[in-house]
């Protein structure tokens, strides 16, 4: 029975490492939403909206049918689980790219040479590594290696859409090596190949990074002639047949106007816009500098993506792979210089998940890594002790990774942005651009779960869009009455420079103030409340400024707009944000905004001379956060 469990883990290697990958996916799952883009892409999934750029209509569409099947899950868990089985189908296919290439690599001829103690040269046939499965156990080594490696890892645990990146750019590399080592007419396998570009292209523009590696292998097996360059033509058919079909999901959607409808892709201008994500084409190659500190970062951090061990199998990879074929040695080379020199010209700080095809490709070299042990070594690695020598070496990244990646306490986000909502007043509005921390979370818990949906959350930088005032008029129709004449000059003067045109940035941020004072004043009627960091920034900087008449005072996690000098009594400060979770600096950026926030409240107690208020303030806020100094006055006053 044990010989028919291990031949049947032999034969089924790539779904078996799937499978375990899966599991322990399972295991570091976060329950919730967590930072950046999680929440607002998880909302799109959840009610078939339109994500920011560029749309991902692949992700949307397959994510909304999964939620739709009736787990016992939140929409946000069922979400955050596609996350993970994404990742293991990547891991899967993976493997069968290693097996594959290293089966054929051994199935050409050549002979390997190896140096050992007892003779001068050793050559060790293709025949003798297949008997001993040593290729599957190869793969299998880079399959764990690459499942879990940090940022691949971390991409499993919530809702993004790099999870499906990830499995396209496996099916990718599977498929072009299928292509390439075909001994039969070799152009379907091609045409699958560009259809999964189109799909690729279709989640993320990161696809890019694997075109040389198709496109070289594509013209060293079909050579440059004039067959080759019909085919190029048909391809190129098929890929940008698949693009149309895929993406026309967006004007389609946009015409029923959802309620996240970024971008408002209904006409071929703003179509062009949104799958070219134009609004954050300023930070590619915006300069050396920021490239110079992009490649420190990754260089700093690839020994430990690997848990160190790895990237020594990797360097012995390269050897190892350059005898065996100098040709695919060059192409795996090339791809990963050009998919690292690329990315690191993005500058952004959340740059990790650009890194990924580099480390699929740094999990190949591993696998010959692996390989180049196990034969180097084969008089004392008998059958057992290879399998023993894998085991060990698997489970390092997997130690050393786990703490940092496990997100399966991880409220933060969530409770956070609770907080916030269940703060307000019945119809508040709530002006803030912390995306990253509050608003996507809250696109999250107001459409997808029905949260606090009276509060209208407005994004200060969003604002700056034409289509954002759409989407706040189809979702909240009476907050824009007031400024219509405001707005349509806005909108006037941003026209052109939407079309890249001749615009007067002047005129632009002239009506943008205007607009941001107006939602004020023309909102009377409505509770307003203020972020922290809109107060900290623009409004010390001179570039937001309230109506006249109205002043802010601390409320509990916001600044609220008031027109009086009248206390106002905050209802109760606790606070319910649980803090047992992984940390990161985005966690300790929201335990600043509290903690700053709690302080400005405690002085605000101070001023009218409210103990018993100031101590309960002080008190919830050293619970929070056991290890903040407080200022000596505010102590003071309730001794």
């Amino acid at each position: 029975m044990l010989v028919r469990l291990k031949n049947t883990v032999i034969n089924h290697s790539d779904w078996f490492v799937g499978f375990i990958s899966f599991i322990v996916y399972i295991f570091t799952l976060a329950p919730s939403v967590v930072q950046i883009d999680s929440g607002e892409l998880a909302a799109v999934q959840s009610t078939l909206g339109i994500a920011h750029p560029t749309g991902y209509p692949i992700f949307t569409i397959i994510g909304y049918l999964f939620i739709k099947i009736p787990l016992p899950f939140t929409q946000i868990y069922k979400a955050n689980l596609l996350a993970a089985a994404y990742c293991s189908l990547g891991v899967v296919f993976f493997i069968k790219s290693i097996h594959y290439l290293l089966s054929e690599l051994n199935s050409e001829s050549f002979t390997l040479e190896r140096k050992t103690k007892t003779k001068k040269l050793k050559i060790i046939q293709p025949s003798n590594l297949n008997k001993s499965n040593q290729i599957t156990l190869s793969s299998i080594v880079g399959g764990f290696f690459l499942a879990f490696n940090r940022t691949y890892w971390m991409q499993s645990t919530s809702a993004e859409v790099y999870s499906l990146q990830i499995f396209l750019f496996a099916l990718i590399i599977y498929f072009a090596l299928k292509a390439y080592f075909s001994n039969k007419d070799s152009f379907g396998r091609w045409l699958v190949v560009a259809i999964i570009f189109g799909l690729g292209f279709s989640n993320h523009m990161t696809t890019l990074l694997l075109v040389p590696y198709a496109a070289i292998l594509f013209f060293l097996k079909e050579k440059i002639s004039n067959l080759s360059i019909k085919q190029v033509f048909t391809l190129s058919s098929a890929f940008i047949g698949t693009i149309f079909l895929t993406y026309s999901y967006l004007p389609l959607r946009a015409l029923s106007n959802p309620e996240i409808n970024w971008g408002n892709p209904i006409n071929f201008e703003n179509i062009l816009r949104h799958i070219s994500g134009k609004q954050y084409q300023v930070w590619l190659f915006s300069s050396a500098e920021a490239a110079k500190k992009q490649l420190l970062y990754y260089l700093e951090n690839l020994p430990s993506e690997f848990a160190y061990v790895g990237i020594f199998l990797a360097i012995l990879g390269l050897s190892e792979l350059y005898k065996r074929s100098v040709k695919i040695f060059w192409v795996l080379m090339f791809t990963y210089a050009f998919s690292v020199l690329y990315s690191i010209n993005y500058d952004i700080s959340d740059i990790d998940s650009y890194f990924l095809v580099s480390y699929l490709l740094i999990a190949i070299f591993i696998s010959f890594g692996f390989i180049t042990i196990i034969t180097t070594f084969k008089p004392i690695l008998e059958s057992h002790s290879k399998i023993g020598f894998a085991l060990f070496l698997i489970v390092i990244p997997g130690l050393v990774n786990f703490s940092k990646v496990n997100q399966s306490q991880q409220f933060y986000f969530e409770d956070y942005t609770k907080e916030i909502l269940s703060s307000v007043e019945k119809n508040a509005i709530i002006f803030s651009y912390q995306w990253d921390y509050f608003i996507s979370p809250s696109y999250y818990f107001q459409f997808a779960e029905n949260y606090r949906k009276d509060v209208v959350v407005i994004d200060k930088e969003l604002l700056r869009r034409s289509w954002y005032y759409r989407q706040i008029e189809r979702n909240y129709p009476d907050v824009l009455k007031g400024i219509k004449q405001e707005l349509n000059s806005f909108l006037d003067a941003l026209k052109p420079f939407e079309r890249d045109e001749k615009f007067d940035p002047n005129i632009i941020e002239k009506y943008y103030r205007e607009i941001m004072k107006k939602l004020i004043s023309e909102n009377s009627n409505r509770p307003f409340y203020i972020g922290f960091e809109l107060i900290q920034n623009e409004m010390n900087r001179g570039e937001f400024s309230l109506p006249e008449g109205y002043k802010i005072i601390p409320y509990k996690y916001l600044f609220k707009v008031v027109r009086s000098n009248d206390y106002v009594q905050l209802p109760s400060a606790e606070i319910k944000i649980r803090t047992e979770g992984p940390t990161n600096k985005y966690t300790e950026n929201i335990k600043s905004f509290v903690s700053n926030m709690y302080i400005n409240r405690a002085y605000y107690e101070m001023s009218f001379s409210k103990r018993t208020e100031l101590k309960n303030i002080l008190e919830a806020l050293k619970k929070f956060n056991p290890e903040i100094n407080l200022p000596e006055n505010l102590m003071s006053a309730i001794q």
